[in-house]
């Protein structure tokens, strides 16, 4: 069994990271072979809308056409028993690396049939980890709740089936009083970051473990 898990933060050691970590962690418990990818170390950009994917006989028809630092991470994903996908929350969406990534794993597999059939070769669990400054009660209050859901519905189309954990009002800076931070209660987060990350943490392992078991 072996898990690849994706990145999509520009920073390495961040939250994103550390919970992508722990997920994978998790999955190591259960014996998996794991494999941490970081796309902002990758060269690449979004779907060019080449439609190569579509050519009815064409050699690149149900794959990407485009080559570049992608192609080998495709592969290991059809390769792979287990995905799981990280990103932080910038101005409501995920990163724009995550999204370009996201253009195009998904679209060489989608059918232009009837029924929008999908070519994905196999049924692989899933999960999308989150990671955001806004606190938990905005989930609901600018239904980032519903976006969640969202991915969790088209990772369940495209692979099978899917999980998500968003982890909430997270540290951003080692010292806060070096930036302009004044709409944050500091010593609120981090008692947060004492108390309730280590909880996203142990979740992230679980989620890593059940994506395997």
């Amino acid at each position: 069994m072996n898990i690849v898990a994706i990145n999509g933060s520009p920073r390495k050691n961040g939250n994103t990271a550390i919970l992508l970590g722990k997920a994978l962690e998790g999955a190591a418990s259960k014996g998996a072979e794991t494999e941490l990818i970081q796309l902002y170390d990758l060269n690449y950009k979004g779907c060019i809308s080449c439609f190569a994917c579509k050519r009815k006989g064409g050699k690149s028809y149900g794959k990407c056409a485009v080559k570049d630092d992608l192609s080998e991470i495709f592969a290991k994903i059809e390769q792979a028993d287990a995905l799981i996908l990280g990103s932080p929350i910038y101005f409501g969406e995920i990163t724009g690396a995550m999204r370009s990534f996201l253009e195009r794993l998904f679209f060489p597999y989608l059918v232009y049939d009837d029924e929008y059939s999908v070519l994905f070769p196999k049924k692989i669990k899933t999960g999308f980890i989150f990671t955001m400054n806004a606190p938990e009660r905005m989930l609901k209050e600018i239904k980032y709740d519903m976006k969640f859901k969202g991915y969790e519905g088209i990772l369940t189309r495209f692979f099978g089936s899917a999980k998500t954990l968003a982890a909430t009002d997270t540290w951003q800076f080692e010292d806060y009083s070096k930036y302009e931070t004044s709409a944050f209660d500091v010593d609120a987060k981090a008692k947060r970051r004492r108390e309730v990350f280590p909880q996203d943490c142990q979740q992230a392992f679980d989620l890593g473990a059940e994506l395997i078991g």
